[in-house]
């Protein structure tokens, strides 16, 4: 089955390890292609082509700033993503309400056996 395109949703476009960092250094607001290339090691042209696959999907803004332009993460594009991993979320928070359930319930055990313990000592 053939791979669908980066620039088709968030899921593609943050499968790239680059695309998600960038998206962890706007988390601290907007900033120019030249800084994003910068802070992450890589070339402007190759930030640019990332920045413009984010932007298509919908995880970024641009805005112009005099010859700038800049670049501000738009976090309302990850709610697909969001919503997917909600069901994980549930089986995850109910997988740890079990576990906890679970020590409890030695706990208490273990407690009525060493109080079971002492009375036979006494």
């Amino acid at each position: 089955m053939a791979r669908a395109a980066t620039t088709s949703d968030a899921f593609n476009a943050i499968a790239e390890p680059q695309r998600r960092e960038i998206l962890i250094l706007l988390r601290g607001g907007e900033r120019p292609v030249s800084d994003v290339a910068q802070d992450l090691g890589m070339s402007q042209p190759q930030a640019s082509k990332h920045l413009r696959v984010l932007r298509e999907v919908g995880l970024v803004q641009v805005r112009g700033a005099g010859k700038q332009r800049l670049y501000d993460l738009d976090a309302r594009g990850l709610q697909p993503v969001r919503e997917w991993l909600g069901g994980f979320e549930r089986f995850w928070n109910e997988s740890f309400d079990r576990l906890d359930e679970y020590v409890h319930d030695l706990k208490q055990a273990r407690r009525e056996g060493d109080f079971d313990d002492s009375e036979q000592r006494g």
